[in-house]
């Protein structure tokens, strides 16, 4: 690449070819925060908030392991009246509850607080976020927009831009909450078949980063399934068990629920990448964790 080249790090992922499975960030909850201006490079941490609240809803949040997005209809649509709030979970059980709210006023958001403590409503629809958070990496904006864009056309109702998800160079990603689904390399034609497959709860090992109650050698695990076997439900596998052979290796147990109730051993290991500049942004060259599948065994 030459001084006058712009770097940009998912064309760098698509032709080093990394590997998507395996690496959604871990996680149940979900906080989302309705932000019609712009964006600052952190997100929520970035804005200019009452104090007292900010730091009330931040705790609130840390304390279950809650991601803090700030979201926005695309193309920064107006809409008149209170910004909305909303807490999104996904139960061990594999219940949705969600609890939604609205704010006008920043003491509005400490409604957060008692929502992260409440049940919350079952049967809502999910949501489908899209990173396009370009201040904090330029790909997420030059990617995500036009996915965000083609989701939004389908799916007015459920889909929002969002902030930072975490694995920029696998722009565009799409992240189905409170169903804790990643998904990555997307462009317009793809996302809406991942987001139509989806909803009628047919998940593909392609675009697949994975699921964010599973760790990264049990994402992978249950991606290789998926590629071999075909597209299943949401809950349709559970990991039965996961034996650590090593610092590098993993044998996971994949049990289908009825009527199938086929299982598969997985074996799986990681390695470090060499190091790359993983962002658009990022001043220094860092390495990847992957984790590959090796073999797969009926059970």
């Amino acid at each position: 690449m030459t001084a006058t080249e712009r770097f940009f790090c998912a064309d760098a992922a698509r032709i080093r070819g990394d590997s998507i499975a395996g690496t959604a960030p871990h996680g149940s909850v979900w906080v989302l925060i309705e932000y019609r201006g712009g964006w600052p490079p952190n997100g929520f941490d970035g804005l200019d908030l009452d104090p007292a609240t900010k730091a009330r809803v931040f705790s609130a949040a840390q304390a279950v392991r809650a991601r803090v997005l700030l979201v926005r209809r695309h193309g920064r649509r107006r809409t008149e009246g209170p910004g909305r709030w909303a807490v999104l979970r996904h139960e061990n059980s594999g219940a949705h509850r969600q609890q939604w709210g609205t704010w006008s006023g920043d003491e509005d958001l400490a409604q957060i607080v008692g929502a992260l403590d409440a049940p919350g409503e079952l049967g809502c629809p999910p949501v489908v976020l899209v990173c396009t958070h370009g201040q904090h990496d330029t790909c997420c904006a030059v990617r995500g927009r036009p996915v965000g864009r083609a989701l939004s056309e389908r799916w007015p109702d459920v889909v929002w831009e969002c902030t930072h998800v975490g694995g920029d160079r696998f722009a565009a990603n799409v992240v189905v909450v409170p169903d804790g689904v990643y998904y990555g390399g997307l462009d317009a034609p793809s996302s809406v078949t991942a987001v139509e497959e989806h909803l009628a709860d047919r998940i593909h090992a392609e675009h697949l980063r994975g699921y964010t109650d599973l760790f990264p050698p049990q994402q992978a695990a249950l991606a290789a399934v998926l590629e071999r076997f075909g597209p299943a439900g949401r809950h349709d596998y559970v990991i039965a068990a996961t034996s650590r052979i090593n610092n590098h290796r993993w044998l996971i147990r994949v049990i289908g629920r009825p009527p199938s109730s086929r299982a598969f051993d997985v074996e799986v290991r990681a390695h470090r990448t060499a190091p790359y500049q993983l962002t658009c942004r990022g001043p220094a060259t860092s390495s990847a964790v992957v984790h590959r599948v090796v073999s797969i065994r009926t059970g």
